[in-house]
């Protein structure tokens, strides 16, 4: 109850915009035209906006409602206790509204003892004592309360007037006047008008802190630099400041860091910020950590620390929970959320830019036109707002250079901007750029010229070219998150704000904006035929990447020419652009003829896409840096290179050349091959055995059925190259590194697998089969120990998957129209992810088939989805059906935490999804629990009918291995990204199973890394999200 009133009592006063900084209650006839004088005046002096009765109230107001509200209205009340304040009444019953405004709003009292003991007060001695004798013979009923209330007030830390200063008044009331400024907080909203969207942002981080929930928490605000971090965070500091003993708001750690001994100043000015001292010196950093903790260990504090780049940064400062007291918060702004996660931060808060109607008021806001109509320039107003792309500080600087200029200068500006980006915008996007180390940059440069976006590439395939490149992007990639500076979307692709790209061209351009020949990155169409206009023989060392599509073979075959003289080129990306074939009638594409001189000899990475060429070169060429080749629809490709000279070749990859009928011999003995994938080759017969490379990691075989004839195999004799310990599955290779195998679309029989000797593959992860014609796969056959994926979508003859390794964790088996069984499972401990998608033989029971058996497996100890076609699974009559609107609360029952193991979740569409949901799992601390659902409630089972049924199960022991179990939890919050949903109504349904449940064995401790979802963290079924103390998030993405 206490921690309840507390709570509220915080969000009231946080929340409360008062009127008055300081409500003076005083016994007039002791006080008014001396010390309560000089102490009114003295207030007034320092701007602190003060209520005294014969000053303030209007003439002939009625006094006492009046002075009630004025005391509500008041932040801070301060008593004045004269010998003969309990004379009066009215200044008890003053005294009465203010203990109670105290309680119940939060508001600060502050008592001052002016000649008067404050035991006197508190034990109603001497003079206090008659007072209250003839309040008593008066048969006063607020006897009592008035007790209470001066017993309440008198135990409140205040002054003697006395013992401050020998006595001297003017002193007293300096000290009183200065400790009353530190205290206040802003009568009028913290938020100032010209800051929009700050308000929404503002609540929504509050909350997080939970102000008034005790304990000791560090909050982290992260976010792209120029998006509003520090002003959330000031707004914030201002809302919530006075309800801690002292605080302090340090800007520019960066910068001050810099400083000779800045970090020590920065020691200084904690201590001083939150002591209230004029001056404190610390001589070293280890003194400085020594003094903060010791001086802040028993104090309520709030420290704000703007900018923070370095984790050294939060060690010296604020080094950990322990330095503070009770109910203290520490608030951090950065734009590295290494930062934030390394110093393990409690929330992390990624602050959101600005929605497109809050952006359009700031800008609005700054760009105001005076006497001309902002509506005459909505159409150029927008254009700003999208340039700007939500970033305040785009918005502001853009606003107040435009607002005094014409409409014609208006439509220049944007149209520099797009050429030269404004200098202020750029430099404070830059400082996180030019944190980065020399592989970081070059790493980001590559990704915003050519990697951004839709682009062609898979996610896989964008790692490989800038590992070929010689970036280490798994660990770069995940820096350049960390700081700010792009975003993986769900799908995969890298994304970043449209300034920041543009920021990143400006690098790539600002020496030579005119001069495309003397930038290390051309990625413009515009930028390359001018290149390609110049002289041939030209010589282009500054080049290190191009990336162009052209439209026809001339321009394809001019820009290789060209690429041949760029003597420092590491990636060529050239896609010759889809063209009609009525407009080939007329203009037929003529054949690439690659140059004498191409490759050039460091080129470290190939890609071609539909150029019109028989092959890439003839004959030996030594390119000892190529690391990686992707060839990509080259229809006329009839023959691949000599790898002979390519010691370094990793990465092979040919999709749709339809001519080409074998491999150069010579990619046999490539020694540090990792990749093979080879796709809609439909004429190739043979890839030759790979017998020198021990590090194949991957092989894909799709759409190339003549590679498993075995009259192609037969008619080599191998006996003479092929060592004894190869595997055969399509080619020869070496299997001990294997992780990924994908044979699709093969034509591949039950034969093919039952009889071949090469299915040895110890180290193999995942196994796609999709599209084959299998009858029954039975996997005791093959030596597939540590297998942990399975696809067999599209395996429209398959009747059994059987004998399911024992390592499995992930079966797919989508439109497999003749799949009746996955034969027994109960040995499959590791199995979490199954997804059955369009119409299978199935019987009605192999969903509670499934999920009893994952229950009982390693699973119940971490997660299950199951993607199921039209059966109920777990008919329980006491679980209903609901019809899921938006949002579903469910109360916790009490001792949850130790009751039950897990939640289990069920979705059925009633309708047919436009992909698969989105589900956010909610699991915190409420009040009152509401939920946006139909009326109605159905027990019915399932029909066969239907299209789809979601399970998705979360274990207690996920979020206690994460710590983010929380047992003070009450409510779980589920609710749908709608943006799936195609049409019609959801129907849901949610159930905490028991620990005792019949179906669960035992539990034993298991090792999480066994429970496989994919290598990229984009692709994670379940991912968990510490939300704030009192709530954590669980996002189940229903994916394939």
């Amino acid at each position: 109850m206490e921690s309840s009133l507390s709570s509220r009592s915080a969000v009231d006063f946080s929340s409360h915009v008062w009127k008055y900084h300081v409500f003076l209650s005083f016994r007039g006839e002791d006080t008014r035209k001396t010390f309560v004088d000089h102490l009114y005046t003295a207030l007034v002096q320092h701007g602190i906006y003060t209520y005294k009765d014969d000053d303030t109230l209007p003439q002939g107001e009625s006094i006492g409602p009046s002075l009630k509200t004025a005391i509500e209205e008041s932040q801070i009340s301060v008593i004045v206790f004269s010998k003969n304040y309990a004379d009066s009444s009215w200044c008890l019953d003053e005294l009465s509204h203010i203990m109670k405004c105290k309680d119940t709003r939060g508001q600060i009292v502050m008592p001052i003892f002016y000649d008067v003991d404050p035991s006197e007060v508190r034990k109603q001695k001497h003079k206090y004592g008659e007072a209250f004798v003839k309040h008593e013979l008066e048969n006063n009923t607020k006897v009592e309360s008035w007790r209470k209330a001066l017993v309440d007030a008198s135990n409140i830390s205040g002054w003697e007037t006395e013992h401050i200063a020998n006595g001297h008044e003017s002193k007293c009331i300096k000290t009183i006047v200065d400790t009353i400024s530190h205290r206040l907080h802003p009568i009028t909203s913290s938020v100032d008008n010209n800051l929009i969207g700050v308000e929404a942002r503002m609540q929504h981080l509050i909350s997080k802190l939970q102000i008034g929930f005790g304990g000791k928490s560090m909050i982290g605000i992260w976010g792209v630099g120029g998006g509003g971090k520090t002003t959330l965070a000031s707004s914030v500091y201002d809302e919530i400041s006075s309800k801690f003993d002292g605080c302090c708001f340090i800007k520019n750690v960066r910068e001050e860091s810099f400083n000779k001994e800045g970090l020590e100043r920065l020691q200084e000015k904690i201590l001083c910020g939150v002591l209230k001292q004029k001056q404190m010196e610390v001589g070293r950093l280890e003194e400085g950590r020594r003094m903060i903790k010791d001086r802040l260990h028993h104090r309520k504090v709030l420290i704000v620390l703007d900018d923070v780049d370095n984790l050294e940064h939060l060690e010296q400062l604020v080094g950990s929970h322990d330095w503070f007291g009770e109910g203290s918060r520490i608030i951090i702004t950065t734009r590295d959320e290494h930062v934030l996660t390394a110093h393990k931060v409690d929330v992390i808060y990624n602050i959101s830019l600005l929605n497109n109607d809050e952006a359009m008021k700031l800008f609005c806001k700054h760009a105001s036109r005076g006497y001309k109509r902002i509506e005459d320039y909505e159409q150029l107003s927008k254009d700003v707002v999208s340039y700007a792309g939500g970033l305040p500080l785009a918005l502001r600087v853009l606003g107040r250079f435009l607002c005094d200029k014409e409409m014609n200068e208006w439509r220049s500006a944007l149209a520099r901007l797009k050429e030269i980006p404004d200098a202020n915008i750029l430099e404070v996007l830059k400082i996180s750029f030019d944190r980065l180390t020399p592989l970081e940059k070059e790493l980001f440069l590559d990704i915003a010229c050519f990697l951004r976006g839709s682009c062609r590439y898979t996610y896989e395939e964008r790692m490989m070219i800038l590992d070929a490149c010689g970036y280490y992007p798994v660990i770069g990639i995940k820096v350049l998150v960390q700081k700010s500076l792009i975003t993986i979307s769900e799908v995969g692709e890298f994304d970043m704000h449209d300034l920041v790209q543009e920021m990143a061209h400006y690098i790539v351009r600002r020496e030579h904006p005119k001069n495309p020949e003397k930038h290390s990155r051309v990625w413009k169409v515009e930028d390359v035929l001018k290149i390609c206009s110049m002289d041939a023989m030209m010589n282009l060392d500054k080049i290190e990447a191009i990336g162009v599509s052209c439209f026809w073979s001339v321009e394809s075959q001019r820009v290789l020419q060209i690429a041949a003289n760029m003597k420092k080129l590491r990636w060529i990306d050239l896609n010759q652009k889809y063209v009609s074939k009525k407009l080939l009638v007329v203009t037929p594409l003529s054949l690439v003829i690659m140059p004498e001189s191409f490759p050039p000899r460091d080129l470290c990475c190939l890609t071609l896409k539909n150029i019109n060429a028989n092959q890439l070169w003839d004959g030996y060429k030594f390119l000892p840096h190529l690391r990686m080749i992707k060839l990509d629809s080259l229809d006329k490709l009839m023959e691949t290179p000599d790898f002979e000279g390519l010691p370094n070749l990793e990465t092979f990859m040919v999709y749709g050349s339809s001519l080409l009928k074998q491999i150069h011999p010579s990619f046999g003995h490539l020694q540090k091959l990792v990749c093979v994938d080879i796709r809609n080759c439909g004429n190739l017969k043979m890839v030759p055995p790979i017998t020198q490379s021990t590090k194949l990691e991957t092989i894909v075989l799709s759409w190339c059925t003549l590679i498993f004839n075995l009259s192609n195999i037969q008619q080599i004799n191998l006996e003479n190259i092929v060592p004894r310990n190869m595997n055969h599955i399509g080619l020869w290779f070496f299997s001990g590194c294997l992780r990924k195998l994908v044979l699709s679309n093969c034509s591949l029989t039950d034969g093919d697998i039952n009889s071949a000797a090469g299915w040895e593959l110890p180290n193999l992860l995942e196994l796609d089969l999709e599209g084959n014609g299998f009858v029954r796969l039975d996997f005791s056959l093959l030596l597939l120990p540590q297998l942990k994926r399975l696809n067999v979508s599209w395996c429209k003859q398959l009747v059994e998957l059987s004998e399911l390794p024992s390592s499995i964790a992930v079966v797919i088996a989508g439109w497999c129209s003749s799949l009746k069984s996955f034969g027994n499972i109960s040995n499959c401990k590791w199995l979490w992810q199954v997804s059955v998608w369009g119409y299978t033989k199935l019987g009605a029971l192999c969903g509670d088939i499934l999920l009893n058996s994952m229950l009982q497996g390693n699973a119940r100890d971490y997660f299950i989805s199951i993607n199921l076609s039209g059966d109920d699974i777990w008919r329980r009559a006491s679980v209903l059906w609901v019809v899921w609107m938006k949002t579903y609360n469910m109360l916790l029952p009490h001792d949850w935490c130790n009751r039950f193991s897990g939640i289990l979740m069920f979705v059925k569409p009633e309708v047919t999804f436009e992909g698969f949901p989105d589900i956010t799992i909610k699991m915190g601390v409420q009040d009152v629990c509401q939920s946006e659902l139909d009326d109605q409630e159905y027990n019915e089972t399932l029909e066969t009918h239907y299209d789809q049924i979601f399970v998705g199960y979360v274990s207690f022991s996920s979020l206690r291995h994460t710590g983010c179990l929380n047992s003070t939890y009450n409510t779980f919050s589920f609710s749908l990204d709608n943006e799936y949903l195609y049409g019609g109504e959801l129907r849901f349904r949610a159930v905490l199973v028991p620990k005792d449940d019949p179906m669960q064995t035992p539990i034993v401790p298991t090792d999480s890394s066994e429970v496989w979802d994919g290598e990229f963290d984009y692709r994670k079924t379940f991912t968990i999200q510490h939300d704030s103390n009192s709530s954590v998030k669980i996002l189940w993405k229903c994916r394939l």
